[in-house]
């Protein structure tokens, strides 16, 4: 085992736009973060480097890019400015951490990093169906070029307007992104593999009261098409009750069977709820004096860019007011 003999003042696990507004408060604040961003090529896990917006095509609902920007471009803008005020990067994944007392320590592999500080932000994956189509586009399939997982991110762009559309799922999620692409859309299916919703009862009537919005009963989803055309041209249901087969042409999917935070590091440290989200006080405090959590880690309920990069800003100003606070041996109010 190896290890650094600084004790940095702050680290932050995970990157993407929590973690990057993290490290540029407190890089600007000079408490000189160390990132360590997860790596690259992690795929649909949206545990690596840059999270869930690196498998995004366009982003239009992020301020200050009027024509948008892509998923990818806008999180390499994020490291760059964030490199240029010195914050210093492990490109790989955490692998071990022990917060029972500090300096806090931190393993990747077997290197040793230890902190005054911790901002957690490791975001949380979409649940898949498990296809090949739903891999990102430059991997050969659909994703980010009709295949997503976030209705409120993409719904609204160009591919998807007056168009026939999907929603897989039958919770409050799938009701909920269903009703958002009527806005856009000619048509929604919500395709559900049982013959009842498991929605809330004022969701599943707004959604099937809704004239633009038609339920498949018993129906999954097998196939997607077409990655060679490199845009959705439809899919192949399966029915979950005679086996048979069908086609249905539309222009995009939308799945909504849920998110996974990327918490499992912290199971038996951090406090946390039944689905596995960090639980939070005074914004992104945990239950450890001086660990913070911000980002989709922590958030069930909005997940989305820029709230992910408000609550990053909030952590980074937490653990620079309480550093200083420690220094000035004042007592600590957690």
């Amino acid at each position: 085992m190896t290890h650094t003999e600084k004790i940095h003042k702050v680290i932050i696990i995970g990157s993407g736009p929590a973690g990057y507004t993290a490290a540029l408060y407190a890089s600007r604040a000079n408490l000189e973060p160390l990132m360590i961003d997860g790596g690259v090529g992690m795929g649909q896990t949206m545990q690596g480097r840059g999270g869930q917006l690196t498998i995004t095509t366009e982003v239009e609902n992020y301020p200050g890019f009027e024509d948008g920007i892509e998923g990818p471009e806008l999180m390499e803008k994020m490291r760059r400015q964030v490199a240029r005020f010195g914050t210093q990067f492990v490109e790989d994944m955490v692998t071990k951490v022990d917060f029972s007392e500090r300096p806090f320590k931190i393993w990747v592999n077997e290197d040793l990093y230890r902190c005054r500080a911790v901002i957690v932000a490791t975001g949380a994956s979409a649940k898949w169906l498990g296809l090949e189509e739903e891999k990102p586009v430059w991997e050969g399939g659909l994703g980010g070029a009709g295949v997503s997982a976030c209705a409120t991110c993409d719904g609204a762009l160009p591919p998807f307007r007056n168009k026939e559309l999907i929603v897989v799922g039958g919770g409050d999620t799938a009701m909920e992104e269903a009703l958002y692409l009527t806005h856009f859309a000619s048509k929604v299916y919500i395709v559900h593999r049982r013959d009842r919703l498991r929605a809330s009862r004022i969701m599943q009537q707004r959604a099937l009261d809704h004239p633009k919005i038609e339920v498949l009963w018993n129906k999954v989803v097998t196939a997607i098409h077409d990655p060679a055309a490199k845009r959705v041209t439809g899919v192949t249901l399966q029915d979950t009750q005679t086996g048979a087969t069908s086609e249905l042409p539309i222009s995009g999917v939308f799945i909504a069977i849920g998110h996974r935070p990327n918490s499992d590091l912290f199971v038996g440290q951090l406090e946390m709820d039944e689905n596995g989200y960090l639980i939070t006080h005074h914004d992104v405090r945990s239950n450890i004096p001086f660990v913070f959590a911000c980002g989709d880690v922590k958030d069930h309920e909005y997940r989305q860019a820029v709230t992910a990069a408000g609550s990053g800003c909030m952590a980074a100003i937490q653990a620079e007011r309480l550093l200083a606070a420690e220094e000035g041996g004042a007592a600590l109010e957690w």
